[in-house]
């Protein structure tokens, strides 16, 4: 299991299965069932921000199901520069280069990692109590290292370092983007995007040009010249070159401009998202009592399918929700 499942239990029981409320998403009107495209014959037994593990070991990461198998006891982190990165809660850190399996990196850095990242020759580490680290893969050397404030609970989807050209973004468990630049191995800048007490780490993070989208919880950020927040009860957030789209734990499907504008809002009453897909015609939501909404992309229409699947992990690609051991692809 990923590193943090102590920190993570709380959540993670929130966002799959939603609040203890005897109110339910019920819809006036079902178009037809939707198919399970088929079954993985294996469950999902973690799941974070960028990608899952199933019982048997094989990772589902943005690109869909991958044959790449994990070593017992070892969580998946994720893929960055052509390694897997996956790591044990003692701190043993391992990568593996996705062209040859046969080829890999162990570090034992001794403490809970809760997300990392590779660049060329720089390991970007932010560990469980938000300290942000960089190492030198070749040498093994510790390069830099920032503390971070230690968080007391924290989202399961937790976003490894981001890389830009010689800067490193660190999404931290405090609700920050802290940036440093890996040559001079100093400190640039710090961003806050949300400051609550609890739950409280990025969630998401992108850059598209010279537009960065970040989310937390409850807050969404977006710099373009300038620095831009909305207070949102987020559960998923997709951001692309036509703009951002967000989903609320309030049953809320929401579009925006990069500069924060309302563009369109859809709600509906109880639904409990477990996932959300945008593509070039529509926004697909898998709602939690088992059904799959699809919603026109300006919001004018949506139909309402029946999905029979059973509680479990849900991780989300660009065209499939995995939810438990099956696969459910919206084309």
């Amino acid at each position: 299991m990923r590193a943090i499942t102590l920190l993570i239990t709380a959540v993670s029981i929130w966002i799959f299965t939603g609040c203890s409320s005897k109110e339910y998403f019920e819809p006036k009107e079902i178009k037809d069932e939707w198919p399970i495209a088929e079954t993985m014959h294996s469950e999902i037994v973690d799941s974070a921000a960028d990608g899952a593990v199933l019982e048997d070991g094989r990772i589902i990461s943005v690109q869909g199901l991958q044959d790449i198998k994990l070593p017992e006891e070892y969580g998946y982190i994720g893929q960055s520069d052509e390694w897997v990165i996956s790591s044990t809660i003692s701190g043993d850190l391992l990568l593996t280069s996705m062209a040859d399996a046969n080829r890999s990196i162990e570090m034992q850095l001794k403490r809970t990692i809760a997300a990392a990242a590779v660049q060329g020759d720089i390991l970007a580490v932010l560990f469980a109590n938000n300290d942000m680290t960089l190492y030198s893969l070749s040498t093994k050397e510790l390069l830099l290292k920032e503390p971070g404030n230690a968080p007391i609970v924290v989202d399961s989807r937790i976003v490894n370092p981001h890389f830009l050209g010689n800067l490193v973004l660190f999404l931290t468990l405090d609700g920050k983007i802290v940036i440093i630049d890996s040559d001079t191995k100093q400190l640039l800048r710090s961003m806050i995007v949300s400051s609550e007490e609890f739950f409280n780490n990025i969630i998401y993070f992108e850059v598209i040009g010279n537009t960065m989208v970040a989310g937390t919880g409850n807050r969404l950020f977006v710099m373009a010249g300038k620095e831009r927040r909305e207070k949102y009860e987020l559960r998923d957030v997709i951001f692309n070159d036509e703009g951002i789209w967000i989903s609320t734990k309030e049953g809320e499907v929401i579009a925006l401009t990069p500069s924060l504008q309302l563009i369109a809002k859809e709600k509906f009453p109880f639904a409990h998202f477990l996932g959300m897909i945008v593509d070039n015609e529509n926004i697909y939501l898998l709602e939690k009592e088992g059904y799959l909404i699809v919603l026109q992309k300006d919001m004018q229409s949506y139909e309402i399918y029946e999905v029979d699947f059973d509680d479990g992990y849900v991780f989300v690609t660009d065209n499939a929700f995995y939810v438990n051991d099956e696969i459910i692809k919206i084309k």
